[in-house]
């Protein structure tokens, strides 16, 4: 699993180190890291023409003790010092005696360089970069160098992932000691590109809960259901899905496929679109409605294209798990999920959030962790945020907000929500907890849009098909 940490959780975690290893240690640690990624990067550091942007702080340093590791192996090193009178006096001299230099002229040397080193800004910058460096920030990103990162792209704000004025995008980042929540949270982790993390010893000093954190295969293939030789549909779980109208019958189709390949024993469906989900799954239990009479369910999902039909109040009113996507987030009374004594997973995407939240979508799309914090304190329930970056929070704050890592942009796709609503609320109803069903679903919900599509474009149905394929990816 990948975890991220806040700002104040690291420098504690670093305060707490440095009092235990000899002055200097983690520096030294941090700058032979991102010496070793840059010269693979390089392939060939004799001669390489390397650009270190200098800011302030230890970023700054960790940058310069870097490049005079580049420069005692050949390269030639050239450090623009974004704040000379307060560059890192270690850093600075540790590269002049290695045969590094101070530019006279960023500009010229940005255009010849083969690799550029941003330092400019680190874990405790905000609101972008200062005036003063965007010219060169600019000069690097235009030039053919690969630009690399220290901890994180100079711009960005480390604990939300936001990026509220000029950032350098960075090619990679290379990070130090656990990863910050900025590069897993869009839009600042679109200016990351490949993240890799260098372990200087921070990791016996963080806490145990992280502010966020990303399943991985094995994660994710310990939560999935396996019956047993005992079960049978009931023990597995049945999922109601309440989907679909006369102007979306393909919403119901499509909730239905993600349901009856979520691990569930049996999916009821009911709505308007029973013919068609039974030409299409003769194994689906239908009926006509309401959902409190249709029969045994462990779990309800409710809302693709259901526009403007019942179902939604009914549902609530149940005593088991319900998830609630699409249209039935449209009238959706805070008081009433907070009400509720059995859990609520609310899955929508920016523009439902924003509309849940009462604020423009752009506030929720560029302050995506915040937002989705908000609405599961605000609905006392599980929020899986989707988009580009999908988060899942929980009700309880102390909770770590997970990132999902899987997926493609080719998933941006009409019905793709649908089958996940249908994924997850399968995953309900098979028993796991509502943060671990939304995970668990886009998880692999994103994995098989990545296997169907392969890099072309995908359908949702495609992704559908493939999720048997990607069950079988993460336990392989």
């Amino acid at each position: 699993m990948r975890t991220a940490y806040s700002v104040e959780t690291v420098r504690n975690a670093e305060r707490e180190l440095m009092a235990r290893v000899p002055e200097g240690a983690l520096m030294r640690r941090a700058a032979a890291g991102l010496a070793a990624v840059c010269a693979d990067l390089l392939r060939r550091v004799y001669g390489a023409r390397v650009v270190v942007l200098a800011g302030s702080g230890d970023n700054g340093g960790d940058a310069l003790y870097a490049g005079a590791r580049l420069a005692r192996r050949g390269a030639r090193v050239s450090a623009v010092l974004l704040a000379p009178d307060r560059t890192h006096e270690g850093g600075l001299a540790a590269l002049l005696a290695a045969g590094g230099r101070a530019a006279d002229d960023p500009f010229a040397v940005l255009a010849a360089a083969d690799l550029v080193l941003d330092g400019i800004t680190g874990i405790g910058g905000r609101g972008g970069l200062r005036p003063d460096a965007v010219p060169v920030a600019r000069a690097a990103r235009g030039s053919d160098a690969v630009i690399v990162a220290v901890d994180l792209p100079s711009g960005v704000e480390a604990d939300s992932g936001e990026v509220k004025g000029e950032a350098l995008r960075a090619d990679v980042t290379v990070t130090f000691g656990t990863y910050k929540p900025c590069l897993l949270i869009d839009p600042a982790r679109e200016y990351a590109g490949a993240v890799r993390l260098v372990d200087i010893g921070l990791g016996p000093h963080l806490p145990s809960a992280p502010e966020l954190e990303a399943l991985q295969h094995e994660d994710v293939a310990r939560l999935l259901p396996v019956p047993t030789a005992e079960s049978d549909k009931y023990r597995r779980g049945v999922i109601g899905v309440v989907a679909g109208s006369a102007r979306y019958p393909g919403a119901a189709v499509l909730a239905v496929s993600g349901a009856l390949r979520g691990g569930a024993g049996a999916v009821r469906y009911v709505g308007p679109g029973t013919d068609a989900v039974i030409a299409r799954f003769p194994e689906t239990l239908v009926h006509e409605g309401p959902p409190s009479k249709a029969g045994r369910v462990q779990a309800w999902a409710v809302g693709p294209g259901l526009g403007d039909g019942p179902g939604v109040a009914d549902v609530l009113a149940s005593e088991v798990p319900v998830l609630v996507d699409a249209d039935g987030l449209r009238t959706l009374d805070a008081a009433t999920v907070r009400s509720r004594t059995a859990p609520t997973l609310l899955t929508p995407h920016a523009g439902e959030a924003a509309a849940l939240l009462g604020v423009p979508r752009e506030q929720v799309e560029s302050g995506r962790l915040a937002a989705v914090r908000q609405l599961a304190a605000r609905y006392g329930a599980t929020v899986l945020l989707k988009g580009s970056t999908t988060l899942i929070a929980d009700p309880d704050p102390a909770v770590p907000v997970r990132v999902n890592p899987t997926g493609t942009s080719w998933l941006a796709t009409a019905g793709s929500g649908d089958v996940l609503s249908g994924l997850s609320g399968a995953l309900l109803a098979a028993g796991l907890a509502p943060r671990d069903a939304a995970s668990v679903a886009a998880y692999l919900h994103g994995l098989a849009a990545r296997l169907a599509s392969a890099g072309a474009p995908v359908a949702a149905h495609d992704v559908a098909l493939a999720l048997p394929e990607a069950w079988r990816n993460v336990l392989g």
